[in-house]
């Protein structure tokens, strides 16, 4: 019988820019977005809180710039993350789900400035909470901002939804002998070298006792899967 319990109460869900994007020739892919808002409102019904922090690979990677100046090529990816949460935002208002974007740098005009503490009231009276802008600061990575905003707000897991379904011994779409992780432990991770997460990330989580669930987004009923059960793709514990 189908477990309908969820295993996590709050979550911090990290959703790929490639990942919203889901193939489509332009930025994002919308009809997609509603999937993912419904699928995420069926979680709330069962009582889910979630934290959401979106990446920006479809639109715009800091080190995609070139010779340009890191620290304004990675300024220019955060914008490109905050596109991506009001885009979200808006899709999960039309689905009926109270949602609030904060950034980590000011835009009065489109979103709330982070503070943790009204993140948490937000998340404890069931709105959804899309964190924008990464952490703010250049030369770290959304996986980065991810674990760190999932210990903020005591999350019970980071939830990383990927446009590859799991971790691997290799890259799976290079290396065709690449094997299939369903768990491992930080320590493995930094010592194989593996690109699960950038090693920022991995060290903070590994440092904060911060468990990871790595899953394949081409079926946006994975995120509901996962949260009640699943055995899918790649579990990343301490120990």
């Amino acid at each position: 019988m189908k477990n309908e319990t969820p295993i996590y109460k709050r979550v911090l869900l990290k959703l790929s820019g490639e990942a919203i994007s889901n193939g489509n020739d332009g930025i994002l892919n919308f009809e997609y977005i509603e999937k993912i808002a419904s699928i995420i409102k069926n979680c709330i019904k069962k009582g889910v809180q979630f934290g959401i922090i979106v990446g920006a690979g479809n639109i715009w990677r800091g080190r995609s710039g070139g010779n340009m100046d890191r620290v304004k090529a990675d300024h220019m990816g955060m914008i490109a993350t905050c596109i991506n949460a009001i885009a979200l935002q808006e899709a999960f208002l039309r689905a009926g789900i109270d949602t609030i974007v904060m950034t980590s740098v000011e835009m009065k005009a489109f979103a709330n400035a982070f503070v943790r503490d009204d993140a948490i009231k937000a998340l404890d009276d069931g709105k959804v909470v899309i964190f924008g802008g990464g952490l703010g600061i250049p030369f770290v990575s959304t996986d980065t901002a991810a674990v760190v905003r999932a210990a903020e707000i005591s999350a019970d897991v980071v939830l990383m939804a990927k446009n590859i379904d799991a971790i691997y011994t290799a890259d799976p779409r290079k290396d065709k002998t690449a094997e299939k992780i369903s768990s491992i432990t930080y320590k493995e991770i930094l010592a194989r070298g593996l690109n699960a997460m950038d090693s920022t990330a991995t060290s903070f989580a590994m440092d904060n006792n911060i468990s990871i669930h790595v899953f394949g987004l081409d079926k946006c009923e994975n995120i509901y899967n996962v949260i009640m059960g699943a055995e899918m793709g790649t579990i990343v514990k301490g120990e």
